[in-house]
């Protein structure tokens, strides 16, 4: 089942960047957003009502959903959305990989959790085969305050990615599911995005044709109720540390999809960069050895 959440997380959220090209036009960028969650929350509640799944929540989980809501479903978006007006999409990727290693660091300070080698190891791994799949890009970005701006609103988005999967996991260890937060998380975070579109003067407009409707209609489905769906599933079910490594695997997908879709030409720098990606999350999903010590097993 896990392997079958990844699986479908990354495969999902690797082509998301088709029907987000696709949402370029007369509709503002976070008014996008603002349509997309308020709809994925509203179709996650129609499920939840119609099947009698919604589970009824505390003051206090409320409260978390609200964060989550903030951190996953609007603050990161505007961060990463910001952010690409000053940097290229692959160093935004690369910024956005590290959430593996972040997530590692939040569950440790939260949770108690150890942080494991082979994760760390997995995740900079990684990082680095991204860092050589996306070289063109990074090569051609000189030092200046742009660049910082762009790398700073990045790096504040994934760190807001990954106190969502925190909050998330707080959530779970409490006996919700995911559906039920998430539903709750979409809705308000869509309300403080559209607040903040208002507040900014970003006018509400809609553009009535098939490709706008039609790549909405992906983003909110496929892109928000099934991925984010699995994805935190899987935080629960794997630990945010592993769960994350999602991120660095996003990246690969897209770039497979463009070299069909749009004619990308593999380099040799790339070529090493995917072997580096794919032994990374090997390293990450290794299963620890275990040792015996005075005739117990112990875990390594």
């Amino acid at each position: 089942m896990n392997l079958s959440l990844y699986l479908l997380t990354v495969l999902i959220w690797g082509t998301t960047w088709i029907a987000l090209k696709l949402q370029l036009g007369v509709v503002a960028i976070p008014v996008s957003i603002v349509y997309r969650f308020a709809l994925a929350g509203l179709i996650l509640f129609a499920f939840l009502l119609l099947t009698r799944r919604l589970q009824p929540m505390t003051k206090r989980g409320h409260q978390i959903c609200l964060a989550q809501g903030l951190c996953l479903f609007c603050v990161n978006f505007i961060c990463f959305l910001s952010a690409s007006q000053w940097i290229a999409s692959g160093l935004i990727a690369v910024v956005f990989s590290t959430a593996t290693l972040w997530n590692a660091l939040n569950a440790r300070i939260f949770f108690g959790q150890k942080i494991a080698g082979n994760v760390l190891g997995g995740g900079a791994l990684g990082l680095l085969g991204l860092g050589l799949l996306f070289w063109p890009e990074l090569s051609h970005h000189a030092a200046s305050r742009e660049t910082l701006y762009g790398l700073g609103l990045a790096l504040l988005g994934t760190l807001c990615f990954s106190a969502g999967n925190m909050l998330s996991s707080m959530q779970q260890k409490a006996g919700l599911r995911p559906m039920t937060t998430n539903a709750w998380g979409m809705v308000y975070g869509a309300l403080m995005l559209g607040l903040f579109c208002v507040v900014s003067g970003v006018p509400f407009s809609m553009e009535w044709n098939a490709r706008y409707i039609g790549s909405l209609l992906y983003l909110v489905v496929p892109g928000s109720v099934i991925a984010f769906t699995a994805y935190l599933t899987l935080v629960g079910r794997m630990g945010p540390e592993r769960a994350a490594y999602c991120t660095v695997l996003f990246p690969l997908v897209a770039l497979n999809v463009s070299a069909v879709a749009e004619g990308y030409q593999w380099t040799a720098p790339a070529l090493l960069g995917l072997v580096a990606v794919m032994a990374g999350n090997v390293l990450v999903f290794r299963k620890p050895r275990a040792r015996v010590t005075e005739g117990v097993v112990v875990a390594k």
